[in-house]
């Protein structure tokens, strides 16, 4: 993601691990929602390369992930307001601390660093989008929250992208929650946010439902298309939509139905795009929540499957491309790793 990228949200170039490790050149990395793990996949190849971070308890239901300023790795994890907490990493895999938690935080999805320095995080059971200091983790303010129920209230905010105009542009999953509960019914839209005066407005409205979904349109992941500037945001029911970034313009969508089946028996995570403008998705098995990286062509936007039904991929929803070296398997503390309802069910 270039703007990312030029916020300085990439690796550090120098690991500090041992000397006797080897790096790849990049990689990209999938968070499993199911196997509470970070793993590691080949960009070009699509082979598994190990795990980052095992499932060792300290992640639960692990979302979404960015490298943050000081190039660690932030991770939203967590299903209950005890738990639920934004865990700070080393590229290496290696924990640091939990860096920000409590004031309201229940189920985060999105997590960004805004051009303030600050960390927003999106509160997917409460409504809320929090802030807090990006340097010490410290709670700031609740940024954002669902004022009533209206259509274009914060419903179910998902993820989280600062554009290259400084604007927070949020996804709504459409639902409200309850006591805990996300009730549907409310469209799946983008907001965007002024972050200097809060001011809210909705950059794109609910689009027709993908002809491979089951109806519905769940948005989900965002990313900036490093070739066009285009905005495009994944829609978990199935589907990629690209917008215009300057008038909020539908321009069209690419298909994730990998499966070949009408309706589609898969659901779609994030997306992350490579520097030459490839771009990447996972998606999973509506019954097995075995999943699948897609990849598509940077300029012809043809789609392949770049890793297919791998067992290695269980229930996966965050993606990351990280450009700068990352630790092959058994230099990840020395060990060798081996490779190896609908509404209820839209996410958890």
């Amino acid at each position: 993601m270039k703007y990312l990228t030029q916020l300085g949200f990439s690796l550090l170039t120098t690991l500090g691990v041992a000397t006797f490790s080897i790096a790849a050149d990049a990689a990209l990395l999938v968070g499993n929602t199911s196997g509470n793990n970070i793993v590691i996949f080949d960009e070009i190849t699509g082979d598994f390369r190990g795990e980052l971070i095992p499932d060792s308890g300290l992640l639960d239901s692990p979302d979404t992930f960015v490298y943050g300023p000081d190039g660690n790795l932030y991770i939203s994890s967590g299903t209950t307001p005890e738990n639920s907490a934004v865990l700070r990493f080393t590229p290496q895999g290696e924990f640091i601390d939990v860096f920000a938690s409590g004031n309201g935080l229940f189920r985060p999805y999105g997590v960004a660093f805004g051009p303030d320095g600050n960390l927003y995080v999106s509160s997917f059971l409460s409504d809320e989008i929090l802030r807090y200091d990006g340097t010490t983790g410290e709670f700031i303010d609740v940024f954002a929250s669902r004022q009533g129920i209206t259509p274009d209230g914060l419903n179910g905010p998902n993820g989280l992208l600062f554009g290259p105009d400084g604007r927070l542009y949020v996804t709504t999953q459409g639902s409200v929650a309850v006591e805990g509960v996300p009730v549907f019914g409310q469209p799946s839209i983008v907001l965007s946010y002024d972050i200097a005066t809060k001011a809210k407005t909705v950059f794109a409205e609910q689009p027709e439902p993908s002809p491979d979904s089951f109806g519905f349109v769940s948005f989900l992941g965002m990313a900036v298309d490093p070739l066009s500037g285009e905005l495009l945001v994944s829609d978990f029911a199935n589907g990629i939509r690209r917008y215009d970034f300057l008038t909020g313009t539908l321009l069209g969508e690419l298909s994730t139905n990998y499966t070949d089946s009408v309706p589609s028996s898969s659901f779609i995570g994030s997306l992350a795009f490579a520097p030459n403008g490839d771009l990447f998705t996972v998606g999973f098995d509506i019954v097995s929540e075995i999943g699948s990286i897609l990849k598509y062509d940077g300029l012809t936007k043809e789609r392949s499957l770049l890793a297919d039904a791998n067992p290695e991929l269980q229930r996966p929803i965050g993606i990351l491309y990280a450009a700068q070296p990352v630790p092959e398997p058994f230099a990840l503390g020395g060990l060798a790793i081996a490779a190896g309802g609908l509404m209820l069910s839209r996410r958890r």
